[in-house]
């Protein structure tokens, strides 16, 4: 088997995933605004540093730092000609911190939302969409990606346009979305609805899972769900973000504390991931974190929505509710009833 992530994921347990990039980047220099790519060339040192840091951590896959590297995202830096030459630098770096870590380190080539709402809902048609993520990839495979990594996506139209211009590359494929919307994704998708449209997908993803969303609680909730739903031999994958964010300083920082992400990093593999990482929020010392709760750690029953509260904070009244098969609308309007009388209203 030559492809490396393939290799790692039949040869380990479970695969370490990366942390954070774009809050990591905010922490040295990254203004509001500014299009974290085009530190591939502005700030070379910090992209590699922000590697490195992970794979001293312990991270077995690092993601490039290319996720706004459609066409669409970069137009609005004025950059959407550069798309090839963007991405593949991205890859390139990435690449030369994994080969002199000296251990087998996967480069994942990170593909996000081109920001744009495919047909009928928006204007880009499916083949545009399809011809963007499929130069996208080809330039990240020129880079030395070894895994095309489609994440934080919201509409399976998206993802169904990125799988198929991911193809031309060649290379494994793996999507995530975020269910960032009281246990579903912006665009209504259910983690069960998910895994069911994975399997329609061609090619069909080697991995798929959850990132990002509202925090380490209801990441590991919807990994339970994916779980249950997944088909034999389903890689799940469990990116969360470190806690709830807050503002301090005029930053905004993340309320997880490297403790409350290794106990999340064990509850991810308790519900079924096979690959185990951070999002926003997650530094390298949370990534350490992760990697030493895990290392020697047997996974054990899938945790209840009564563990996941215990351990990692409050879960959102629509996931509690798909989590004990409960209609999740009906849940968040009886909680938004509850919240209004707490608060002195009077509840209709």
């Amino acid at each position: 088997m030559t492809n490396r992530f393939l290799r790692l994921l039949a040869e380990k347990p479970f695969l370490m995933a990366d942390g954070a990039t774009g809050t990591n980047l905010f922490q040295v220099g990254l203004q509001a605004g500014d299009a974290p790519e085009m530190w591939n060339f502005e700030h070379v040192d910090r992209i590699e540093a922000l590697h490195e840091g992970f794979v001293r951590a312990g991270a077995d896959i690092i993601l490039t730092n290319s996720f706004g590297g459609t066409r669409y995202r970069l137009k609005l830096h004025g950059a959407q000609d550069r798309v090839t030459e963007i991405n593949r630098r991205a890859a390139e770096i990435a690449r030369r911190v994994a080969d002199r870590s000296g251990r087998d380190v996967v480069v994942a080539g990170s593909m996000g939302p081109t920001g744009e709402l495919l047909e009928p809902l928006g204007s880009l048609t499916e083949a545009e969409a399809i011809a963007a993520f499929r130069e996208q990839a080809l330039a990240l495979k020129a880079g030395g990606a070894d895994v095309l990594w489609i994440e934080t996506m919201s509409a399976k139209e998206e993802v169904a346009a990125a799988v198929k211009g991911a193809a031309a590359a060649d290379l494994p494929i793996v999507t995530t979305m975020s269910f960032d919307t009281n246990g579903r994704t912006m665009m209504g998708l259910s983690p069960a609805d998910f895994v069911e449209f994975v399997h329609t997908l061609d090619p069909k993803p080697v991995a798929y899972g959850a990132n990002c969303g509202v925090g380490a609680s209801d990441l590991t909730a919807t990994i339970v769900q994916l779980s249950a739903a997944a088909h034999p031999g389903d890689i799940i994958i469990a990116k969360g973000n470190a806690g709830i964010p807050f503002f301090e300083g005029g930053k905004i920082k993340y309320n997880g504390t490297p403790d409350l992400m290794a106990d999340y990093s064990r509850l991810a593999r308790d519900s079924g991931a096979r690959i185990v990482g951070g999002c926003c929020g997650t530094s390298a010392e949370h990534l350490a974190h992760m990697r030493g709760a895990l290392n020697s750690y047997t996974p054990g029953e899938k945790p209840s929505v009564e563990t996941i509260v215990a351990r990692l904070g409050p879960v959102t009244a629509g996931a509690t509710a798909q989590l004990a098969g409960e209609d999740p609308v009906q849940a968040t309007k009886r909680a938004r009833r509850r919240d209004r009388t707490s608060a002195g209203d009077v509840a209709f």
